[in-house]
Parts: C-alpha cells; sequence; structure tokens
C-alpha cells in the first residue's frame, strides 16, 4: 500500500490540488497493525513537515521523511528501503517528536477505554481520510481540490482498515463525519447531546451531536470485520470554545457506548 501512495505522489492528478510534494504519505501516526482503536481525521497536518514559518522541520524537530532526508529527487526513486524508513516513522510515530499540541486532546477523549496512543503497550492510532500533508488546512481547499484528493486517494482508508485489528474508529469533527459518511455511503445514527453544547454570547449555542453507526464496507471494500464507529461535530482541536467540561463529556460517551456496543 505505502508503495502505491508513494508512487501516486508523482502523478499529475495531485498537481494543483495543493499537497506538499516533498512531505512522505502517512499511512497512520502509530502502529495500525497492533491497534484496536484508531482515531480519524481529515488529512495530516502542513506541521508534521514544516515549522511556524514555513521550514522544515530537520534533526531532532522532523517527525516524517521527505525527498531531502531520504536523499531522493523524486518519490519514483523511492525503493524497498526508503519505504521502511517511512514506515518505521509512522509506528514510531508517538515515541519520538508527536505533535501533541493536537494529539494530546484526541488521546484524552479515547483514554476512558484504557486504550492510548503513547507507551510501549500503545493499542491506538490516528488515521486520515487522506493520507497527504496539504500546505493548508482541508477546510481551506476549494471544493475542486477536497474532490480530487477523494477521488485519488479516499480507498485509502478502506485498504488500511481491511485487515488491521482495528475494533473501533473515532471520527473527530464534522467534517470527518460527513466525508466518511459519503465514503461508507451510510448515515450514521445521530444524536443531540446537551451537556455538550458549546456557548456562544452574541448568538445561540453550538449544539453538540453525537454519531453512531458500524461498517463492513468502506469505498466499495469489504472489511475482513465490522468496525463500531463513534463519531463527534465538534473538532476537538479547532471548535472554538470546546471546554473541559464537554471533553469530559465526550470521553465518557465514548467510554460508555463502546463499551456497551463492542
Amino acid at each position: 500500500m505505502l508503495s502505491t501512495l508513494v508512487t501516486r505522489l508523482d502523478n499529475i492528478a495531485l498537481h494543483g490540488t495543493n499537497v506538499i510534494p516533498w512531505s512522505c504519505p502517512v499511512p497512520s501516526f502509530g502502529d495500525l497493525s497492533r491497534s484496536k482503536i484508531a482515531t480519524l481525521g481529515l488529512n495530516p497536518s502542513n506541521r508534521e513537515f514544516v515549522d511556524e514559518s514555513g521550514n522544515e522541520l530537520d534533526g531532532p524537530s522532523r517527525r516524517f521523511h521527505t525527498l531531502k532526508s531520504l536523499g531522493l529527487a523524486n518519490w519514483t526513486d523511492a525503493e524497498d528501503q526508503h519505504l521502511n524508513l517511512i514506515m518505521d516513522s509512522c509506528r514510531a510515530y508517538f515515541s519520538r517528536n508527536p505533535y501533541d499540541g493536537w494529539f494530546k486532546r484526541l488521546d484524552h477523549i479515547i483514554s476512558g477505554t484504557n486504550v492510548s496512543y503513547y507507551g510501549e503497550s500503545a493499542e491506538a492510532c490516528h488515521l486520515d481520510l487522506i493520507p497527504y500533508a496539504t500546505a493548508c488546512k482541508w477546510t481551506e481547499l476549494t471544493r475542486d481540490q477536497r474532490s480530487a484528493l477523494l477521488t485519488f486517494a479516499g480507498d485509502t482508508l478502506a485498504i488500511l482498515l481491511k485487515e488491521s485489528p482495528v475494533k473501533l474508529l473515532v471520527l473527530n469533527g464534522n467534517s470527518v463525519v460527513e466525508q466518511f459518511q459519503e465514503i461508507a455511503n451510510i448515515e450514521l445514527e445521530k444524536q443531540e447531546m446537551s451537556d455538550w453544547s458549546l456557548p456562544r454570547r452574541a448568538t445561540p449555542d453550538v449544539m453538540g451531536f453525537a454519531y453512531t453507526g458500524f461498517v463492513r464496507t468502506l469505498s466499495g471494500i469489504e472489511l475482513d470485520h465490522e468496525i463500531l464507529v463513534l463519531g463527534f461535530n465538534h473538532n476537538i482541536q479547532s471548535s472554538f470554545g470546546v471546554t473541559k467540561e464537554v471533553m469530559a463529556a465526550i470521553r465518557k460517551w465514548v467510554a460508555y457506548t463502546a463499551a456497551k456496543l463492542s
């Protein structure tokens, strides 16, 4: 799978999508092969590859490989040893220099299940709908750019999950929920959660919603087993006003629902 993702980086279909051309694909954050739970986002942040000034991360700050770190001129030159280095950086992500400002909040959400991204016995990982980092946020891409990426790499999640041990997939935010429902061709059960509402001074509160369902196929690909899907409309990292109380309520719901339905 990784070989295909790397080869696709030189495909003309990715031109104009704002994908960072010198950054490697990121099939997983953490070791998918030993994960019972996976959280799901849209696509890797550019901050996995660059600092606040837009300079490529290097040395101990580096998180993933690039053409520069692998000594390659083009991705078509990548060989098995380069692919192995990329996979090693994915598996060991949370033991090196993880982007804790983003992942610690999600780890808290799933911690009620007694599973974590962190530690030698970690049994959780993070996946994205699209494994390629873009120079801007997903929401800042044009509709055509998002559509092109989903058309080009929308089968990635299904291929990764097909033979994985993942039994629970946690969707982070409304955009992820909407895109997931599209590729899964399902409508998750939606429930209003009164204790998840985010207060606003001048406008009505932003209501909280929980999503629940099971999937056996994704992007037309049959999975080896059924996966429980839990989601929430608030993006834990970027939704304005996500309080500790709301975080705690979502954490409790994930743990309770996972235990009840698994």
